[in-house]
């Protein structure tokens, strides 16, 4: 088998993530239309701003999350890798939407995310330890 074709799930997975990025992104545009709010202005109203943070806060996320995904699909399991990608794009999910009804409610999703990015860290160091 292939490197590349060894971690077939976890590529799906990262395109997925990608996928969800792009979303995120679109949805800052169409708030600065909304809100007419040109670039590069970052302050505006706060459905604006939550918007915008939601993006900005997912792009910090993502340093972390994709070193720790591929780390552990090479050195733990792809598929393992491609399930905490999967619980980690629904957490982003569920933070964008409970911080865009009111951020006060961002909090479970940025906890399953977590959960998925520390299970994933944890997972690369035990195989390291082993390998």
């Amino acid at each position: 088998m292939s490197a590349a074709a060894a971690c077939l799930w976890t590529a799906w997975a990262t395109l997925a993530v990608l996928a969800m990025v792009f979303w995120l992104t679109f949805n800052v545009g169409r708030a600065r239309a909304r809100f007419k709010i040109d670039a590069p202005a970052m302050d505006g109203p706060p459905a604006f701003q939550s918007v915008l943070r939601v993006h900005a806060n997912t792009v910090e996320q993502l340093v972390l999350f994709l070193p720790a995904l591929w780390l552990c699909a090479v050195f733990y399991s792809d598929r393992f890798a491609a399930l905490c990608a999967a619980v980690w794009i629904a957490g982003r999910i569920l933070y964008a939407v409970g911080y865009y009804r009111d951020p006060a409610k961002r909090g479970p999703g940025f906890g399953i995310a977590l959960l998925a990015t520390v299970l994933l860290i944890g997972a690369s160091v035990r195989a390291l330890l082993v390998a």
